[in-house]
């Protein structure tokens, strides 16, 4: 263990990691219309991150979410653990996912999307458990064509670990490789595809008193463990409450007692990229007059426009979950 360092919105990351955003809010039953059922007086309209009653509205006005944004230059990799998200963008591509699906999106030379969060239960409350995390492109894969695919959780290999008493530890392998299993296959141009890079994205959770171990591996790389809910475990005997980032040395095996009360984590590893970093909001490339001219060109593209009826496009209500390419292929779950 190198550093332990409580964790502030968006949590830090390492490099080739630019952050990750965690959301988790209590949303209310739905109103009928995927909307918020109860009053929202007093929040900051189109900019509400107060999680005020136990949630935010973030840039949402009538469903909680992002409304349409642009991107340039990383990927974003969504992790929507609990709750329902929909996805549109300025290629014609289109989803809903959520309960443990993840989507994977390359937005390269430029992309819009949006990412709502429809509030579809109207009976009961809609809780959101959500991991945004940004992984950046190298300079050689910048300017890529943009590219979406969703890994759909039934798909997404899980390894479940006993220890010597029985305890439970499940590994989710959004990304990278455990005990000789792999994950899903990664966009084609992003750091994640090539293995020798080491990218890992996991999310593990530990039964009471289960302990479990963190493989070391040959090369010094990034490697940071986010522990976001629990009370406290031990990591390599130092004690670690909740709401803290652990940086380890991945060239050492780090050991996990868990304590009395079951614990969640993310895990984020991968070589570095050791480039120059840029950035402006939704945009990261290596210099500032590449971040001047990805500005120019949205303003005057808007990177491809934007095919839907609002900024806050929403699917229908009824539709299940599903994932809609550009070139009119549709999978449906």
């Amino acid at each position: 263990m190198i550093t332990i360092e409580p964790l502030h919105f968006p949590w830090q990351t390492k490099d080739p990691f630019l952050f990750c955003a965690f959301h988790k809010d209590d949303y209310p039953k739905g109103d009928g219309e995927m909307g918020v059922s109860v009053s929202l007086e007093g929040r900051s309209s189109g900019s509400d991150f107060s999680g005020k009653d136990g949630f935010s509205m973030y840039h949402g006005n009538r469903v909680p979410g992002f409304p349409a944004h642009p991107h340039r230059g990383f990927e974003t990799i969504t992790i929507a653990e609990q709750g329902m998200v929909d996805h549109s963008d300025s290629l014609g591509s289109a989803g809903r996912f959520g309960n443990g699906d993840v989507q994977w999106m390359t937005a390269g030379k430029g992309v819009q999307h949006s990412e709502m969060f429809p509030l579809l239960n109207d009976q009961e409350p809609n809780p959101l458990v959500l991991f945004q995390i940004w992984l950046n492109l190298p300079k050689v894969n910048k300017m890529v064509a943009p590219h979406f695919s969703m890994l759909w959780h039934e798909d997404i290999p899980v390894v479940l670990h006993n220890d010597e008493k029985g305890n439970k530890t499940n590994v989710k392998i959004v990304c990278g490789t455990y005990q000789n299993t792999e994950n899903p296959s990664p966009a084609p141009n992003s750091w994640a595809a090539n293995p020798l890079n080491e990218v890992a994205i996991w999310v593990i959770e530990m039964e009471a008193n289960a302990i479990w171990r963190i493989p070391k591996i040959e090369n010094k790389i990034n490697r940071s463990l986010y522990y976001y809910e629990g009370n406290q475990v031990f990591i390599d005997d130092t004690s670690v409450s909740s709401d803290h980032m652990v940086v380890l040395d991945s060239t050492i095996e780090t050991v996990i007692q868990n304590g009395e009360q079951p614990s969640k984590f993310l895990l984020l590893q991968g070589k570095p990229l050791n480039e120059t970093v840029a950035k402006y909001g939704p945009f990261v490339m290596n210099t500032n007059k590449e971040i001047q001219e990805a500005m120019v060109e949205y303003q005057y593209s808007q990177f491809g426009g934007w095919p839907w009826d609002a900024p806050d496009h929403t699917h229908e209500k009824g539709k299940g979950r599903f994932a809609l390419h550009a070139d009119g292929r549709e999978e449906k779950r």
